[in-house]
């Protein structure tokens, strides 16, 4: 059974993509909720017909897949890759069944906590659903987690189990005086005779998956009746500050994306998924988007490709697969935007003239709904598609807003759909989506079937629910998605979750004329200077990292100063300025057979710079007290290792403030004294 024939189709085309629920109460100080216009009069959608947990929807894709290619990785051999070697949706059930058999044999119950350990693989995929399977509940850990990190989540949740690779077992074995709770090592890889003695000298029992499923194979064990309501996951976010937050989610919260999603299919504004699709796995499943992705292409019967381990290999495993379906952030997509339009750039002549030419008839017809060209796409843009292997078809992005510029080069180079999705872990990742029939860019689309969002006031920064022409307010959001509180943490559910269910997200968006939900703003990541401006630094830098020589900024405002200033850095190899870009850049202002630390201490090239930045930012309707009026260029990136940015590649402010302390009073001294 479908969800059509449960609400049927929406036709006439929207004056608005959402609408007021008329029903709901207003209060002072709040907006009505609003829901997207074509189901705006259904109930919120909660898990497909027939399915009630996440091995139900696994049991779905076994169905229709059966003896297809399910989970796919690349046998690497002294350093190189080979194809895909695929296991098919029975032969992983069968995989599934076993190890959870293996797992009961060693005591785990429903509702024991159960920590996952690795990059994305197909072990990471079959062994979430064997302790679900169990109605036990996997605890992800990052793998770019530091060590005091790992300690309080273990000693959070009082994992006694963790299902691991071998390189992880070394970061475990170092610190087993810190995590004694753990008793269980299960390999999803083979160890080494070095590695068995040094875990088994740290106190800790080792096994294999090969091993639990060879001792469960002989005693199958019955899925655990779970329901919407039992918990499935404790997805920890990363944070900023502080120790991170375990999110409780339920099997209808990981499941209520890929329902609304399916939805939004019947209705024909998002591409449908088929068993037919093929799907790259790169971001991180210890992260609630990939595995609500995840979700809905298991449901499909889709196949599922993992990358080798190696973000700068990438685009290589892209070419091997074949992926029809692509899910990144902005941070990849804004280095494959910079890459691309500076070798068109590089290219000169007659070449970037024409992709000049190209790409302005297609961006033209944007706005009038089409982002395919039958000459264009063959004759300038083809080669940009090869990029992913020439066969995608839709590609998603979320975790982070993408800017206008980034979403419509998208859309013209690789002439594919393009969704934007908006949530967060406390929503089960997506509450809001871009639709197909809206090309249109610069907002995040509107609230899924699954989700209702309204705007709450925020005075102390003077956006309302009353403001016009567009309502402004703190995006706060209910449904199906939104989580069950954090874990053992009462104290910290009640800021973010009020009494009527919504959820509070930290967001100030707007509700722009056709109903397009726009964010606008953070609660709290805002700067006051000296003259009373408010300054929100994430819009400067989504700004300044569009500029060709600049991949990542933080910037940084004293609230008893006047201006703000910036740290040019990065968030991945090559550092920055772009390792590609900038030192030709400043052979051009006579800086030459110097290191890139050495240009980047050149006086000379920083005020250069700062003009750049500076028009650059004019050009992108940067207000004048938005400037930098100073910058500290840096050589080494910004990572996860060195703790500037999350796991996620979320800027750590709080961190890269303390890190950069003294180059900013330093910047702050320079501007006082000229």
């Amino acid at each position: 059974m479908s969800l059509m024939s449960l609400f049927g189709k929406s036709t006439a085309a929207p004056d608005s993509y959402s609408a007021e629920v008329e029903t709901a109460p207003h209060k002072d100080g709040e907006g009505r909720p609003r829901r997207y216009y074509g189901t705006v009069a259904d109930p919120l959608v909660s898990m497909m017909p027939g399915v009630h947990n996440v091995h139900d929807n696994f049991l779905a894709g076994v169905a229709t897949s059966g003896d297809k290619p399910f989970l796919g990785t690349r046998a690497v051999t002294n350093g190189v890759a080979g194809p895909y070697v695929w296991q098919t949706y029975n032969e992983v059930l069968k995989r599934v069944q076993n190890l959870a058999s293996g797992l009961a044999k060693r005591g785990v119950k429903p509702n024991d906590n159960v920590c996952l350990f690795s990059i994305n693989r197909a072990e990471w995929v079959i062994g979430e659903q064997a302790v679900l399977m169990l109605g036990a509940v996997t605890v992800p850990l990052y793998d770019t987690l530091g060590e005091e990190a790992i300690e309080f989540i273990v000693g959070q949740t009082s994992a006694s189990i963790v299902m691991t690779t071998a390189d992880k077992v070394k970061t475990l074995v170092g610190m087993a005086a810190k995590v004694k709770v753990i008793q269980t090592i299960i390999l999803m890889d083979t160890p080494t005779d070095d590695l068995l003695k040094s875990a088994t000298d740290a106190g800790f029992k080792v096994t294999t998956f090969v091993q639990l499923e060879l001792e469960g194979s002989d005693a199958p064990q019955k899925p655990y009746p779970c329901t919407k309501d039992t918990i499935a996951t404790i997805c920890y976010t990363s944070g900023t500050t502080g120790t991170p937050k375990g999110v409780i989610l339920t099997h209808e919260n990981l499941l209520s994306f890929s329902t609304g999603a399916r939805r939004l299919m019947e209705l024909g504004v998002i591409p449908t998924v088929t068993a037919s699709e093929v799907y790259l796995s790169y971001l991180p499943l210890a992260h609630v988007f990939e595995r609500i992705v995840q979700c809905v292409v298991i449901y499909a019967g889709g196949s599922i490709g993992f990358y080798q381990g190696d973000t700068l290999k990438l685009l290589d495993d892209a070419i091997e697969l074949k992926p029809t379906m692509f899910a990144s952030v902005p941070r990849l997509y804004n280095r494959i935007y910079d890459k691309v339009l500076a070798s068109a750039k590089s290219a000169g002549g007659i070449a970037s003239a024409l992709f000049n030419y190209a790409y302005a008839a297609k961006k033209e017809n944007l706005r009038h709904g089409h982002n395919t060209h039958m000459l264009w796409d063959a004759l300038v843009f083809s080669k940009v598609r090869a990029r992913l292997g020439g066969r995608v078809r839709w590609m998603l992005t979320g975790a982070a807003p993408m800017s206008a510029d980034v979403m419509d080069f998208l859309r013209i180079c690789f002439s594919v759909e393009v969704t934007q999705g908006y949530g967060q872990t406390e929503t089960s990742g997506g509450a809001a989506c871009t639709v197909k029939q809206d090309l249109s860019s610069g907002h995040t689309g509107v609230p899924m079937p699954h989700s209702e969002i309204k705007l709450f006031d925020v005075p102390q920064l003077g956006y309302t629910s009353k403001d016009t022409p567009n309502p402004r307010g703190e995006i706060c959001i209910r449904g199906t998605g939104v989580f069950k509180g954090y874990y053992k943490a009462p104290d910290k559910t009640a800021e973010v979750l009020d009494a009527d269910g919504w959820c509070h997200t930290g967001d100030v968006g707007e509700w722009d004329s056709m109903g397009r939900l726009k964010i606008i703003d953070r609660v709290k990541h805002i700067f006051k200077l000296s003259q009373g401006e408010y300054i929100a630094p994430e819009k400067i830098e989504m700004v300044y990292q569009k500029h060709e020589l600049v991949a990542q900024a933080f910037v940084y405002g004293d609230s008893l100063q006047s201006t703000v200033v910036a740290i040019v850095g990065t968030i991945t190899t090559p550092p920055v300025p772009d390792a590609d870009q900038f030192p030709k850049w400043a052979e051009t202002h006579d800086i030459k057979g110097k290191s890139l630390q050495e240009i980047c201490r050149e006086e000379k090239i920083k005020k250069t710079l700062i003009k750049v930045l500076t028009d650059f930012g004019k050009a992108n309707d940067l207000k004048g007290f938005e400037h930098v009026k100073n910058i500290h260029l840096e050589h080494e990136p910004f990572s996860a290792d060195n703790g500037l940015l999350s796991p996620t590649f979320k800027l750590k402010r709080h961190e890269a403030k303390k890190a950069y302390e003294r180059h900013i009073e330093a910047m702050y001294a320079e501007i006082n004294s000229s």
